[in-house]
């Protein structure tokens, strides 16, 4: 088996397994909500995290827990898992996967206007055409393809959706200036992390659930969405010869996800759903296309 071939492998399931969690959210949130369903699947996910990265690189653990970096993994953890899945899930609980999910998507929109304040990257004619593409496709969905009455039919859940996005993006800003590896500033993120969801949840809502069988769910969700899938992901981009055209295949993910929306959960998936992903995918990907060099003939 090529390299190559390992790679594609590696991220195809990284894709298949993350176009899975949307459907998994709406399951579990019939049994629990969303803030139970915040700690249960953090508190898998560290688990499992802390068992990789043990495993991997042992030695680099003690940087967890080092005077030095304790305010930053606090502030990580806060911001993801904490904050990110507390306003994504419960955008999950108020309007159907087939929304939340493609707004959610457009945390590239919001890694642009961050990498442009914070990082004094410029933002050129091209990204700002592509941000208003996606920027199309989000109105198209929030409206359900009436956008031009302006009629939201949840303005406060996909507010959250699209908000999730944000938090992401400054979470990833900040992972850009932290130089440890991917893995222990993860680990780190979501030992801290799940460390305030618990207090968040003890003094708010209560760990008791009505039936534990969703308890299934929330480990799935731990395992496929915050932990194991990262590192099958990051495998395949460092087994590529090509990690840019490799990286595009995680823009299958959302279109794959609706598939299991509506097979699974057995929402109507509405051809403005379809279309306006279709656009905000569209816009994330003219930001990346290049120019090709023209050849001179002698």
């Amino acid at each position: 088996m090529t390299q190559n071939t390992k790679s594609f492998l590696y991220t195809i399931s990284a894709v298949l397994l993350w176009s899975t969690v949307a459907t998994a959210f709406k399951l579990t949130l019939e049994g629990m909500n969303h803030l139970q369903l915040l700690f249960y699947s953090s508190l898998a996910s560290t688990i499992v995290l802390f068992v990789i990265v043990y495993s991997t690189e042992k030695e680099q653990l003690k940087t967890v827990f080092t005077k030095n970096y304790l305010p930053k993994n606090i502030l990580l953890g806060f911001i993801n898992p904490f904050l990110y899945y507390l306003v994504l899930f419960k955008a999950y609980s108020l309007i159907p996967a087939q929304e939340a999910q493609p707004l959610n998507y457009t945390w590239p929109i919001a890694i642009a206007i961050f990498s442009a304040i914070f990082l004094k990257r410029k933002i050129t004619l091209k990204i700002f055409v592509g941000m208003l593409i996606s920027f199309i496709g989000v109105l198209i969905i929030v409206t359900h393809g009436d956008i031009f009455t302006f009629k939201f039919h949840n303005i406060f859940g996909a507010s959250l959706a699209l908000g999730s996005s944000i938090i992401w993006a400054s979470f990833w800003t900040l992972n850009l200036l932290d130089k440890r590896t991917n893995s222990i500033k993860l680990l780190s993120a979501f030992i801290f992390g799940t460390v305030i969801i618990f207090f968040y949840l003890l003094f708010f809502d209560s760990f008791n659930l009505g039936n534990y069988k969703f308890l299934l769910g929330s480990t799935y969700v731990g395992l496929f969405e915050m932990g194991i899938t990262f590192f099958l992901w990051i495998k395949g981009l460092q087994l590529s010869d090509n990690k840019a055209k490799t990286s595009t295949l995680a823009y299958l993910s959302p279109f794959i996800s609706l598939l299991f929306i509506g097979l699974i959960l057995g929402e109507k998936i509405l051809f403005s759903s379809i279309i306006g992903l279709v656009f905000i995918v569209s816009g994330i990907l003219f930001q990346h296309i290049k120019r090709k060099s023209k050849i001179k003939l002698s």
